[in-house]
Formats: structure tokens, sequence, C-alpha cells
């Protein structure tokens, strides 16, 4: 199955432009966690993913009410923040949702004009302008509630100089385990609730001033037991993709659903992260204990030759290797990409990653669909939800 192409261009100032330019989005600065015990998931994140010590805030540094750890590898920062005490509200948001992404921070050249623009067209505000200083300068943010709980952080650095921001310093440790090859954010994912995709995407499209460029409905994205729909937004200059899922009739509980029950509302479904070389990339995973969906079967890779057409001369991957590790293949018109997710990083079903490396394709693997989410289902039926 190859994504539907006919309301498609993918040369990007045809993408992109209906997107509208009142908010300029310079990538993503950071992503936050709001985790029960952040030292201990700071630990995790380094040993399983190659993640490095970057900056703190605690106690140490007059922060009375929580604790931040922040992580870093390659382009990718990672905060994950605990409360400190009973009386913070992080608690309410971890006693609903368990661990999960609170704060999905862009990086703008102008945190109030953000600010002002996109609550001006709607957007409930989560924290006004604020200017943060230390001895390294200062740091403007401002945040806007999304879907949920989810927050969208607007920060401006220009004007500083320090680790991260003002209240954290420098967190330096004996213990930085080897990076495994992680660049970038590709997307983000979020769940919505039955019937709230389109409210959300025509949220993004006023209040952030995005566009719709890519549309998968309940026939393309099905199984013989479920079904959703997904729609992908993106700001002007695509640095930044947010598909939007929600889920679709079918004869057992989907994915979605799951997500949305243990979860217990919308969120961020996946974190999808970028490599140049996901073989070695996955396997270093592998041997320090991620652990990824279950493989398709034989036949699902019998068949890469014919759905990748031309692109298979192209390949530079081992299909033999790529079958060991359970990478899946996908194609576009652009060229072709590989891509794997692996299994929940915590107990309730519901936040999850995916290793994406991309050779010239710029959709999400269309054709994996079908072979991705059977192997969900697999896991559903084992955990009793499916």
């Amino acid at each position: 199955m190859k994504e539907d192409l006919k309301s498609v261009d993918y040369g990007l100032e045809k993408i992109f432009d209906g997107a509208q330019d009142f908010l300029p989005l310079l990538g993503t600065d950071y992503v936050e966690f709001y985790v029960g015990n952040a030292k201990q998931a700071a630990h995790f994140y380094k040993t399983a993913f190659g993640f490095q010590s970057f900056a703190y805030s605690g106690l140490e540094t007059g922060q009375k009410d929580r604790v931040s750890y922040v992580l870093k590898q390659d382009k990718i920062r990672l905060v994950l923040t605990s409360p400190l005490n009973s009386e913070s509200p992080i608690n309410d948001h971890i006693v609903k949702h368990g661990d999960g992404v609170k704060v999905v921070a862009l990086w703008v050249e102008d945190a109030h004009s953000a600010f002002e623009e996109t609550t001006k067209r709607g957007a409930k505000p989560f924290m006004e302008p604020k200017v943060e200083k230390d001895e390294h300068g200062e740091v403007v943010r401002s945040g806007i509630y999304t879907y949920g709980e989810t927050v969208h952080m607007f920060v401006e650095r220009k004007n500083y100089n320090g680790q991260f921001l003002p209240g954290f310093r420098q967190w330096d440790s004996d213990y930085n385990p080897e990076p495994t090859g992680l660049k970038y954010i590709d997307h983000m994912v979020g769940n919505v609730g039955w019937g709230e995709m389109n409210t959300w995407v025509k949220w993004y499209e006023e209040v952030m001033g995005f566009v719709n460029f890519l549309t998968f409905d309940d026939k393309q994205i099905t199984t013989e037991y479920s079904a959703l729909m997904s729609k992908v937004m993106s700001n002007g200059n695509g640095r930044i993709k947010f598909p939007i899922n929600e889920p679709a009739e079918g004869i057992k509980k989907s994915q979605i659903e799951e997500y949305l029950d243990f979860y217990e509302g919308p969120g961020v479904q996946h974190l999808a992260v970028a490599t140049d070389d996901i073989v070695d990339t996955v396997a270093a995973l592998k041997a320090r204990g991620v652990e990824f969906l279950p493989p398709p079967p034989q036949a699902y890779y019998d068949d890469i030759p014919r759905r990748l057409g031309t692109h298979m001369d192209k390949m530079k991957e081992d299909l033999k290797r790529l079958q060991e590790l359970s990478i899946l293949v996908d194609a576009d018109e652009e060229g072709y990409l590989l891509q794997i997710f692996t299994k929940p990083l915590q107990d309730r079903p519901t936040l999850f990653v995916e290793i994406i490396q991309r050779m010239g394709a710029k959709g999400f693997g269309a054709g994996n669909f079908k072979a991705l989410f059977e192997s969900i289902e697999r896991e559903q039926a084992l955990r009793g939800t499916l």
C-alpha cells in the first residue's frame, strides 16, 4: 500500500505554501516529560538510548517544588521532571496519565509575538511571556495548551549563552554511555478522542498557521480487527510535523483507544527520532535492552522488492540484516525510508519511540501500516486489551 499522492505534492514549496507565516518556528527546542522518578528515568534514557547528561535544576539550584534532569543527544533535548512534594500540581498529571509528555517546546525568534498571535486566534494560555535571567543572559518563554493537557512552549533564546535555561546548571556525570546515533526529532504524533481529529486539524491551521499536507483514512490504516485515521500537520518551513490520530470503528479495540484508556485522555503517542544509520542504531539499542515490536512475517520482507520498485536499486542496506533487526521499509515518489517502533517505554501502554531513517522519502511509512498495526495488535492481545 502506498500513500495517497493525489492531493499531495512533495515539492516543499507546494506542500507548505498554505501554511501562514505569523508563527515562524525554528525547530524543536526540547520535550519535557512529567515522570514519577526523574533521577531513575534519566538513568534509563542514558543507559538504553545513549543520551548524555546536560543540565540540572532542583534543590541545589533553588528549585523547591520540582527537579528536572536535561538529557542531550545531538539536536535532541529531553527534560525529565518530577515533583518534590505532594502539593506540586505535577502530581496530578502523573497520577492521571502516568509518565508522559507534558511540554513540546518550540524554538522561536519572538516568544511574546508567538503568544500574542496564537492566543488571539483562540489558543488557551498556559504561561504568559516570562523573561528568565541569569549571568548568561535571558530567555523568554510563553506557552499555550494544545490537545488534552499537552503544552506548546515558545522559547526565545537569542540573548542567552547559558547551558540550557536560567535556573539550570551544567550537569556533570561520570556516567555517559556512548550515543546510539539519534540525531533530531523527525515528528511527534498525538492521539485524540473519537471525532476530535478534524477539530485539532482546524486548531493547528487557525491557531498555529500549520497546513494539513497528508491524510490517511480508516481504509488505509486498517487490519482485520481495528482501524484509525490520521492527518499530518506541518508548519511553514516543514521543520515541525505533528501527525494527529483518532480511533475508527473496528471489530476490536484499536491501539488509539487503548492509549486513550490508559493515558486517560489525549496526549503525545510517540516521538519519531531520526538516525543516519538505522542498522547500527537499532543494533545498539537492542544490545542495551530496548524492546521493539515483534517482527512482521516472512512475506513482508519477501514483498519489499515489489513495493520499493526502482528504489530497490538504490537501497544500500542488506535486506537480511534488516529482517534480523525487524526494521520496516517503505517508499514514496521521492525515495525510501526505514523505521522501527519500540514497545511502550513505561508500564502503561502509552508513549513509545519510533526510530526512522529517511533516504529521500518524505512520507510516514504508509506501506508499513498493516504490518505495524498487526504487530501492535499481537502485543495488545497479550495485554488483554485488543
